[in-house]
């Protein structure tokens, strides 16, 4: 197993369980929600969030082999909450982008730790009465 794995198993089971309340509070930072495949039950992982042209952006720091990123596209989707909001967002889309088009300090941190692959979900409209909402 990489090391790049066994420390996405180790924040799995750590990490996320002390920081994942705190850190989707913060500017730039949310959460996806999302059902296991295989349990059906509803799991939260904290996420760095980009937003741009209608979709959400995920970078994917233990790549797309780790749990939550299979989650979400075998259920076609999940919600993001950031800034207090839980957005609906389906059609994911892992993509890699050795530059990415991120602010510029984001940029060079991600581009220094190797992590070049992202996952694209469109924001879904919701319907408010008579008129669509963007969220």
């Amino acid at each position: 197993m990489s090391v790049k794995r066994r420390l996405a198993r180790l924040n799995k089971y750590f990490g996320n369980r002390i920081v994942g309340r705190i850190l989707p509070a913060m500017p730039g930072f949310g959460a996806v929600y999302h059902k296991g495949r295989k349990s059906g039950r509803e799991y939260r992982t904290p996420v760095k969030v980009f937003k741009k042209n209608g979709h959400i952006i995920l970078s994917l720091p233990y790549g797309p082999e780790s749990d939550w990123v299979k989650n979400v596209i075998a259920a076609g989707g999940c919600e993001i909450k950031t800034r207090g909001k839980r957005i609906p967002v389906v059609a994911p889309q892992v993509y890699i982008d050795d530059n990415p088009d991120i602010p510029a300090f984001l940029r060079w941190a991600l581009q220094r730790l190797h992590i070049d692959e992202f996952i694209s979900l469109k924001i879904v409209e919701v319907e408010t009465g008579a008129t669509a909402e963007r969220v």
